[in-house]
């Protein structure tokens, strides 16, 4: 019987669907991913299912929307003790079936969806941050449930553990997470070497646009800072390298040839494109721009998948679980609460599309999207405001047409869609358009009698009142 292809899943954390040379960048240095792309197919639509780290990793863990896994925003709270929760208890997870199908399950990395202690959903190696985000150096890990400080270079460790892994379970077949924290911020701590070798960098590819006037509180800081911008590509030049040290170790073994490598993101990112900085909570109200929603995405398996294409069907996180089940022959759940369907008809050049009809909706809290591959709706629950755009004609999302009389009948029709889809895939006790996501972070997990009151953390303190 022929062994089943081992898997790497490379996950970085807040690059922009730009962030890349492969993606068209000429400044950023990619060379590792931009081999990655040249082996394999690159995905330039493919689009997260929500623009905030936590829901967008727990939907491609289970191919659900947040709506039907109940992780709306990022994880403050429950990550570890005192009162650790685990956001996918009761869930079935990728890597549950992987582990139940003789795979073995490794991950080096942000975990960030709860209980960040203790293993869960199938994985045997375990070696993840404490929450969400982290300093970039000697920071502290979590190994074999105990937490230990790690020296050097973050992304430098998170790889070092990964090629231990692989070197470890070389006869395969194994699966491992590769999640880096890079380029989250801070965008200090990065090496100053790389840091400096973008001195003279122009960033033409991130324009310092006039601050936009829903910008968070902070953006201003980044807004025209070179340092910052020089720290954010540093830390992808540095991610980059570390990509290559994966590559090489996989021909070194001998393994590259029979391992799927997949490279992406958790969401997209903003360096001062549209006046602000950061992600869909980078302005209040949260936003569903191009750049927050989009993420690259790179699957390269040699003598399988195509090599040097690029595919242009629209997918999504919510995709990726019943892709990567179905390209490894292994049984598919069948969740009826998950929309995802497989594209593996676009990985293997069969089709260019992944669906008959190319509609991708996307959540954040109360704020949701439908986006068609000629228009994009957002709506916000329950007031608005409410945004249309021509992504043909207006494709930097400039005019928003809401407003505009002869566009009505398409926002109904849009609204309609997007409503009826929604509730197919909503549970009621999880939906996202009732609670009070603002960005800040979530408190608690959902559900088992808590529907939302005090979940969600407001994105700013309530003014102080004169006495």
């Amino acid at each position: 019987m022929e062994q089943k292809p081992n898997v790497i899943f490379v996950l970085t954390d807040d690059q922009g669907p730009w962030a890349a040379g492969c993606c068209g960048n000429d400044e950023v240095r990619t060379p590792y991913l931009d081999q990655l792309a040249s082996e394999g197919t690159r995905f330039p639509n493919f689009f997260c299912t929500s623009p905030v780290c936590s829901p967008a990793r727990a939907s491609l863990m289970t191919g659900r929307i947040p709506s039907a896994h109940g992780v709306h925003d990022w994880i403050r709270d429950g990550n570890m003790p005192p009162d650790p929760a685990r956001y996918l208890e009761g869930l079935t997870c990728y890597t549950d079936v992987l582990a139940d199908n003789n795979y073995t399950v490794g991950i080096s990395g942000k975990w960030h969806l709860g209980d960040s202690l203790t293993p869960q959903h199938g994985f045997s190696h375990w070696f993840t941050l404490l929450t969400g985000g982290s300093q970039y150096n000697d920071a502290d890990m979590i190994r074999d449930g105990q937490v230990e400080m790690q020296p050097g270079y973050l992304t430098d460790v998170i790889t070092d553990d990964a090629l231990d892994f692989i070197s470890a379970n070389k006869e395969g077949p194994f699966y491992l997470s590769v999640n880096y924290n890079a380029p989250h911020t801070p965008f200090t701590g990065h090496p100053q070497d790389i840091v400096d070798s973008y001195d003279d960098c122009p960033f033409k590819t991130c324009p310092q646009e006039a601050l936009h006037p829903w910008a968070i509180q902070g953006a201003a800081a980044h807004m025209g800072n070179r340092e910052s911008l020089k720290g954010y590509f540093a830390a992808i030049t540095a991610l980059d390298l570390n990509v290559g040290r994966i590559l090489d170790r996989l021909a070194a073994l001998g393994i590259r040839e029979n391992t799927l490598v997949v490279f992406s993101s958790d969401n997209g990112y903003s360096c001062g494109h549209h006046g602000f900085w950061h992600k869909g909570n980078g302005t209040f109200p949260l936003n569903m721009y191009e750049n927050s929603v989009k993420v690259p995405f790179i699957v390269s398996h040699p003598g399988s998948i195509p090599e040097g294409r690029v595919s242009e069907a629209m997918v999504s996180q919510y995709d990726f679980m019943p892709t990567l089940l179905d390209y490894l022959g292994l049984p598919d759940p069948n969740d009826d609460m998950s929309p995802g369907r497989s594209f593996v008809p676009a990985l293997s050049g069969e089709t260019n599309d992944a669906k008959d009809e190319i509609v991708i909706y996307d959540e954040y809290g109360p704020v949701r999207m439908i986006r068609t591959q000629e228009w994009k709706y957002v709506h916000r629950y329950p007031y608005g405001p409410h945004e249309l755009y021509d992504l043909v004609n207006d494709p930097g999302e400039r005019k928003n047409l809401i407003d505009d009389k002869s566009q009505h009948a398409r926002v109904g029709d849009m609204r309609q869609q997007m409503g009826a889809w929604f509730e197919r895939y909503v549970l009621p006790e999880l939906d996202g358009a009732r609670c009070s996501v603002t960005g800040g972070g979530q408190a608690a997990k959902l559900g088992e009698g808590n529907y939302g009151e005090n979940s969600f953390h407001p994105r700013y303190a309530p003014p102080r009142r004169n006495v």
